[in-house]
């Protein structure tokens, strides 16, 4: 078998002219130098613009309608059904057009830093600076374990490959496609490169429940005396911010996994957003953003590589890409204890939520699974300047595949101390209460369904912490007189 062969080897592309595998970053960045992908800043940083995609394609998303999986999907607007003749019919066209580019890239890498729950990805791109993407964002094995490398998923990257809507079923020429039957993701249309990373997060998402994992859309950090502290939130809300603490290990900057041992990172780099960044705030994101191997995604510069952060001209959603160990404090085993304290990052800019709160177990468990926030500009295709409010379950809900099947807190404490764990069943939740002000404690009563124990949440009343009054009478107020309201999109798996 060729080197292009092996490196191609369960993807199903043909057989390239020219394969790169496993390039480093050195031999990338030359690449894309050549190949004229993008330039090199003053301080050696890649810079790249992705075109019309700034941000997710949201509503581009589909799973394969698969019949082992389709009870256990969460469709909606966000994992939109793709039957499975349709994709089959996709993914040949995608890889007979990777197969007749005539230079390609792939990179093997692990998702997951705990051995126990970890993945095996290999890449398949055409552009080389996207493959240093990934290579900086994922887990970088070590080369005696690159032989014999076989993918338990692959990503096909065809950002230049266009879709047909008609023909595809697809909504525009763009397309993110994941098949769990055929553990594998289309990528095309689209050259915003936190596609690949995020494909990659919704597959962790469907496979560590089922073994006893709570995958969370939040970054890590971890104290000088062991405890781990998580900070939840949707993409921009200051996740990647708050970990970046010199006074604390950085674990990780946005995905994680939480099982019996503690939490571990499902990447091996961070994905920071850089608008207005300075180095006086946040002087850890600005050192690694300013140095040869990293990945700077529209960010602005003038003709001698020096970059204007605050440009927004392309767009607010400028992003930083760098490999974990560019933070100098940085776990390196990419693992941490328990966590002792839980962070959920609101990004509330209607005054709806108290600036900050210190919650009970019960509202903790409430906010977790109603996920009010707001999706911040840039961060998903078509969201404009201005932050819109949303419920996002889990303050994720653009990424699992599958719902939220319920929710077990043992031995909690006040301090936060537990673990929450998505396991078998469901949860109902009134999203309105909570838009109106109202909190609700979460029971667990055995459901008595057929085929097994499931978990429903049933609400009632719960007493008010020192910092989160229910019964404020300004709320109401400022509801009051607006009558009867239909009911509004708010850009989550649900209504208000």
């Amino acid at each position: 078998m060729s080197a292009s062969e092996t490196a191609l080897a369960g993807t199903g592309v043909p057989t390239a002219r020219t394969v790169h595998a496993n390039l480093t970053a050195p031999g990338l960045v030359e690449h894309a130098l050549c190949r004229k992908e993008g330039r090199l800043s003053a301080d050696g940083a890649f810079m790249a613009v992705t075109g019309v995609h700034t941000g997710r394609s949201v509503l581009d998303k589909f799973v394969v309608d698969d019949p082992e999986v389709h009870d256990r999907i969460w469709w909606g607007k966000v994992n939109q059904p793709m039957p499975v003749e349709r994709f089959q019919g996709l993914a040949a066209r995608v890889r007979a057009w990777l197969g007749e580019r005539p230079v390609l890239f792939t990179q093997d890498l692990y998702a997951g830093a705990d051995p126990a729950h970890r993945i095996r990805v290999r890449l398949v791109t055409t552009n080389a600076w996207h493959a240093l993407f990934a290579r900086n964002m994922f887990i970088r094995p070590p080369r005696e374990e690159l032989d014999g490398f076989t993918p338990d998923y692959t990503i096909l990257h065809a950002p230049e490959f266009e879709t047909d809507p008609a023909r595809d079923g697809c909504r525009s020429g763009t397309c993110i496609a994941l098949s769990f039957a055929a553990r594998t993701v289309l990528i095309a249309g689209t050259s915003y490169a936190g596609e690949i990373k995020k494909s990659i997060f919704t597959v962790m998402n469907w496979l560590l429940p089922e073994h006893g994992v709570l995958p969370m859309h939040c970054s890590a950090n971890l104290g000088k005396g062991g405890d781990t502290a998580l900070f939840f939130g949707l993409s921009g809300t200051g996740k990647t911010t708050l970990s970046s603490d010199p006074e604390r290990s950085l674990i990780g900057d946005d995905e994680h996994g939480w099982s019996d041992t503690g939490v571990f990172n499902f990447e091996g780099g961070c994905y920071a957003k850089v608008i207005k960044l300075s180095r006086e705030a946040e002087p850890q994101i600005w050192d690694a953003s300013h140095r040869f191997g990293v990945v700077l995604e529209n960010v602005v510069g003038d003709d001698f590589g020096d970059l204007d952060l605050d440009d927004n001209s392309l767009t607010e959603n400028t992003r930083s890409c760098y490999p974990l160990d560019f933070i100098p404090n940085a776990v390196r085993s990419g693992r941490g204890p328990v966590p002792k304290n839980v962070v959920m990052l609101t990004a509330d800019a209607f005054g709806v939520l108290p600036p900050i709160a210190r919650l009970s177990p019960a509202q903790a468990m409430y906010h977790f699974l109603s996920g009010y926030t707001a999706r911040v500009a840039g961060t998903e295709k078509g969201l404009g300047k201005e932050p819109q409010a949303t419920f996002s379950t889990c303050f994720g809900a653009p990424l699992p595949a599958a719902p939220p099947r319920g929710l077990r807190a043992d031995a909690v404490r006040p301090d936060l101390e537990a673990r929450r764990r998505l396991l078998a069943g469901e949860y109902r939740l009134d999203r309105r209460r909570l838009w109106h002000g109202q909190a609700h404690e979460h029971r667990a009563y055995p459901r008595p369904a057929a085929g097994g124990a499931g978990w429903i949440a049933r609400q009632g009343g719960i007493r008010e912490g020192p910092l989160f009054r229910p019964d404020d009478p300004e709320i109401p107020a400022r509801r009051a007189g607006r009558g009867a309201e239909p009911a509004r999109d708010l850009g989550g798996q649900g209504r208000l």
